[in-house]
């Protein structure tokens, strides 16, 4: 399948890593700064593009868009309505109503849109869910991603790049705790309530937070940090045994404790780039039509945004796409 890519950071080189095991063909960059051509050349992308409306109208299927967070919808629907299909990063839009929109101009025109969770689309995810049987009732959860930005120094220095900047939609909720949101809806589906707190920086952005999200039989913890290192397990507990998860962007592996036995370690993941799976279902379900696999993952994006959206109007966290 001949793809479309949007963004040059290293993100983009993993999908590109990833992308070689898939058998896609990378026809088209766009890039509005001038290393977009050296990226092309250097990645063997057929062709770099700084005008977006000639990118729009490139021969390839599918676009991956790795642009900053703000642009994914507008960009989404402008490619949606030349007929391309579009897998793009996480958070797929600012909020729930961008997503909204891009879910029906992707129905109007009969293209797949999907985001980018990799993590959902691993082989550790599915081990993951079927093992919570064996665990018992499922009382608690607590996923974490906490990891010092490797930006957060220049910001301290007053330089603020785009992973701290709220005209971007981006934060430390949208950027990692996204990870831990999905995660959750994917294996327990929607709370029924929802508090959460957080540590704003100087230019209002979220720098770390906390959300607790309560069910009918379970009590969810989620954490998130762009300015603190942490190295603790995430952990499911049940009643009969508990579930740890080194890292939850990953889900290379897991294991399973109870009382009475030596914990048990699964490695789920063997393949060298993790962001293959996604490139690998979103094709499939592109080849097979398959609208309803898409549409259960879409419902994962929507619910979370919807939390998310809940969290930042809780936090007073607002960005200008909310605005529009």
């Amino acid at each position: 399948m001949k793809f479309g890519i949007i963004g040059t950071g290293t993100i983009t080189t993993k999908f590109i890593d990833a992308a070689s095991y898939a058998n896609c063909e990378l026809s088209a960059l766009f890039s509005r700064t001038e290393k977009g051509v050296a990226f092309a050349e250097k990645y063997k992308i057929g062709k770099s593009y700084s005008n977006f409306d000639e990118f729009v109208k490139a021969d390839f299927q599918a676009v991956y868009i790795a642009s900053p967070n703000y642009a994914h919808c507008q960009q989404a629907i402008l490619l949606m309505q030349a007929g391309k299909h579009i897998l793009c990063e996480k958070p797929v839009a600012s909020n729930c109503a961008e997503f909204a929109k891009m879910l029906q101009v992707a129905s109007e025109n009969n293209v797949i849109l999907l985001e980018a969770s990799k993590h959902l689309f691993t082989p550790g995810f599915a081990s993951i869910q079927a093992k919570l049987a064996d665990l018992g009732e499922i009382r608690r959860v607590l996923f974490q991603f906490n990891q010092y930005s490797s930006r957060y120094d220049n910001f301290k220095d007053g330089i603020i790049e785009n992973a701290f900047k709220l005209e971007l939609s981006n934060g430390a909720l949208l950027d990692i705790g996204v990870y831990c949101v999905q995660l959750l809806v994917a294996l327990f589906g929607v709370p029924k309530n929802i508090q959460s707190s957080c540590i704003k920086l100087h230019n209002g952005i979220d720098g770390q937070g906390t959300i607790l999200a309560t069910y009918e039989t379970l009590i969810a913890e989620l954490s998130y940090s762009k300015i603190t290192q942490a190295v603790t397990p995430s952990v499911i507990q049940g009643e009969s045994k508990s579930l740890t998860i080194p890292a939850v962007s990953q889900l290379t592996e897991f294991s399973v404790h109870s009382a009475n036995q030596a914990a048990q370690t699964v490695i789920a993941d063997k393949h060298p780039n993790n962001m293959y799976y996604e490139i690998a279902e979103f094709i499939k379900i592109i080849s097979n039509k398959d609208i309803n696999i898409a549409k259960k993952y879409n419902n994962i994006s929507m619910e979370s945004l919807k939390i998310m959206d809940e969290v930042r109007k809780q936090q007073n966290i607002v960005f200008p796409a909310d605005e529009k």
